[in-house]
């Protein structure tokens, strides 16, 4: 399937003391280019728009002509939330292109034969995430006191990357725009309009990087 991939780069990495963590080094590359590399090798990939902070674009241009990536087709600035920012993304993409994919630029270590599991099932679906199941039991808490404990079985990890057939993700972006919603998941725009949303089953080595501690385990997970 021709699938544009929109990856989100433009948040404040505050966990990170200030430092953007899609620039920091990752074996041979930064972060940002060992992501954009995944994409790369999936023949389902057309192209990737990256949404950053206009002060980061030079140096991830220049990182993906390092990395020697081919599809990268357009760079654009974020908005005020994840939203706005992926917003800013899609309005920049192939008017072919017959799914979006949204991804975190922060999730350095998709692989890309997960990548093309979540296009498939999208393509049959109208949408798929990746994710893993819950390894621990999940608690429900109001108010500091325990009110249920769900099903492990039927309990996810969301991850990244989040795909779906290009008019029903426009028609959610729409739905939410009209009623003022502002979403920090992509799955939730389409299951706010009723449609279907498929699992697709990665692994639990697809870590967003969020904190220092988290760069030195994605580089041990890289040799694996």
């Amino acid at each position: 399937m021709n699938t544009s991939v929109v990856i989100v780069c433009a948040g404040n990495s505050t966990r990170m003391g200030g430092v953007n963590k899609i620039l920091l080094p990752l074996g041979d590359r930064l972060v940002i280019g060992v992501t954009m590399q995944a994409f790369q090798k999936c023949e389902s990939v057309s192209e990737i728009v990256i949404v950053a902070r206009e002060s980061d674009i030079p140096a991830i241009k220049a990182e993906a002509e390092a990395a020697g990536i081919t599809k990268l087709a357009a760079c654009t600035t974020g908005g005020k939330t994840r939203q706005e920012s992926v917003i800013n993304g899609i309005k920049m993409i192939s008017k072919d292109s017959q799914l979006v994919a949204v991804h975190d630029g922060a999730r350095p270590l998709v692989k890309p034969e997960h990548i093309e599991k979540v296009i498939k099932d999208a393509s049959v679906f109208g949408g798929a995430t990746l994710g893993v199941p819950v390894k621990d039991t999940i608690k429900t808490v109001d108010d500091g006191l325990i009110t249920d404990t769900p099903p492990r079985s039927s309990l996810y990890i969301t991850q990244t990357p989040q795909i779906f057939k290009r008019n029903l993700y426009f028609e959610g972006i729409d739905f939410a725009l009209e009623h003022g919603l502002d979403f920090t998941d992509d799955c939730q725009l389409v299951e706010a309009i009723g449609g279907k949303v498929a699992m697709t089953t990665g692994d639990y080595t697809n870590i967003k990087i969020t904190t220092p501690e988290d760069i030195k385990l994605a580089e041990v997970l890289m040799k694996l």
